[in-house]
């Protein structure tokens, strides 16, 4: 897509976005029920647009944070935010668009033997590639580094190995998570390549690239680094021997962006289109529905805040169910009473701060009020049958309950303590993104 395009696109969702439909969101009501009351406690500043935070499994007590500005940079353990990043791939990456945009540096795993073998693995947009199809935005990048045991806070940038590349017809929808699941697999989230509707550029006719696990688009993915070069594929993936990509661990999905493991249980949220965001419990070989349904909903991808009264229950090229989330709220732009615009993933909370949220999967929404950010966080508990209950936490010292920052992520470490990850600009500029943990209130 001719960049004079993709400039256009950025323009429009990022306006869609700011125009709030409720009322309530719009005064800075609330609008889910009240849960408990936490702190926040300021542990890094100055950051550009931080999505992604974890603590690598060497026992240093460092947390890494991902910019999505294309840097990865170390706090210590006493809290020094080091000033020299531990990676940084700007030079990789495409141009990012200050006012708004998905791409970027936007996932960091560390392999479970990292404390040993120093490999870990990133996710970032690079231009696109030679042979890739015409008219398309970028290639998405998976790849290994590793770190010199002379200098632990920086990795080698010549180290570069390249694992999965794809191509990406718009420059929204990327998700880009990564995360090693309990198995010892990485597991990669990827959008289904952007737009709108999951149609147009880049998009199967009369599917959508949710809907065809023949392409990776859509998808969540399974793969073995250490088994083959560039990656092997698990013996059990669900899709070893049918039609569709053997890397696809579950597939149905918009935007997924971000996941994260709980023990064995995998929690993704997926970014609506229109009315409903979701957070699903997935399983192996799941099929999540976009874009025959938003949500429990029927997806209308002509009229898309016009839903179909029926729809198909079962996948056009398997038969498989569509499975529903476990979470799902309203979209303030188009629903009376919506929560927010953007469904941002969490952590299941295990850490002794805040003991009264235990096992309970903490997230929260980009959110915004009269064009500003709010960032609502938000607790869900299973109930015994259908949706999970759904609770907003309100922000001590803060007059709205809310934090005031756009929400970018969300973070997590050994002691299995929460952080959240903010920023004050819509894309990926200017010094005010922020990283907070959670903590209990001093009342």
């Amino acid at each position: 897509m001719p960049r004079r395009h993709v400039r256009v696109a950025a323009v429009a969702v990022l306006t869609a976005a700011l125009t709030i439909g409720s009322a309530a969101a719009q005064e800075g009501g609330h609008v889910l029920p009240s849960g408990p009351t936490v702190g926040v406690e300021l542990v890094a500043e100055g950051l550009i647009q931080p999505v992604h935070l974890s603590e690598p499994p060497d026992g240093s007590g460092r947390r890494f944070v991902v910019d999505q500005s294309g840097v990865v940079r170390v706090i210590m353990p006493d809290g020094t935010l080091l000033g020299e990043p531990f990676l940084d791939v700007r030079d990789r990456m495409v141009n990012l668009m200050p006012g708004f945009d998905e791409r970027g540096l936007l996932g960091l795993a560390f392999h479970p033997g990292f404390a040993d073998n120093g490999r870990f693995f990133v996710y970032y947009s690079a231009p696109l590639r030679d042979g890739a199809p015409a008219g398309w935005n970028h290639t998405s990048h998976v790849a290994e580094f590793s770190v010199p045991a002379s200098d632990p806070n920086r990795a080698d940038p010549a180290s570069e190995r390249i694992v999965l590349q794809v191509d990406e017809p718009q420059f929204n929808h990327n998700a880009g998570d990564l995360h090693f699941g309990p198995d010892g697999y990485l597991y990669i989230a990827l959008g289904d390549g952007g737009g709108a509707n999951d149609v147009g550029l880049g998009h199967t006719p009369g599917l959508g690239n949710g809907q065809d696990a023949t392409n990776l688009l859509g998808s969540l993915l399974r793969i073995d680094v250490d088994g083959a070069d560039p990656y092997g594929i698990p013996a059990d993936n669900p899709f070893v021997g049918t039609p569709a990509r053997d890397e696809i661990f579950a597939y149905g999905f918009r935007n997924p962006y971000r996941f994260t493991f709980d023990g064995d249980d995998l929690y993704v949220a997926d970014v609506g289109q229109a009315l409903f965001e979701e957070v699903n419990l997935v399983e192996r070989g799941g099929n999540y529905g976009w874009n025959i349904k938003e949500a429990t909903h029927c997806f209308n991808p002509s009229s898309p805040t016009n839903p179909m009264e029926t729809c198909p229950n079962t996948g056009p090229l398997f038969g498989d169910p569509l499975l529903d989330p476990i979470v799902e709220y309203g979209n303030a732009n188009n629903v009376p009473g919506g929560v927010g615009v953007a469904v941002v993933g969490g952590r299941v909370y295990r850490g002794s701060e805040l003991p009264q949220l235990t096992g309970r999967y903490v997230f929260g929404d980009w959110s915004m009020s009269f064009g500003q950010p709010n960032g609502t966080l938000m607790i869900a508990k299973a109930r015994p049958k259908g949706l999970w209950k759904l609770e907003e936490l309100a922000v001590e010292g803060r007059s709205s309950g809310r934090l005031g920052h756009y929400i970018t992520g969300f973070g997590q470490d050994r002691a299995g303590e929460v952080y959240v990850l903010t920023s004050d600009t819509a894309g990926p500029s200017g010094t005010t993104g922020r990283v907070y943990q959670l903590v209990r209130p001093t009342d």
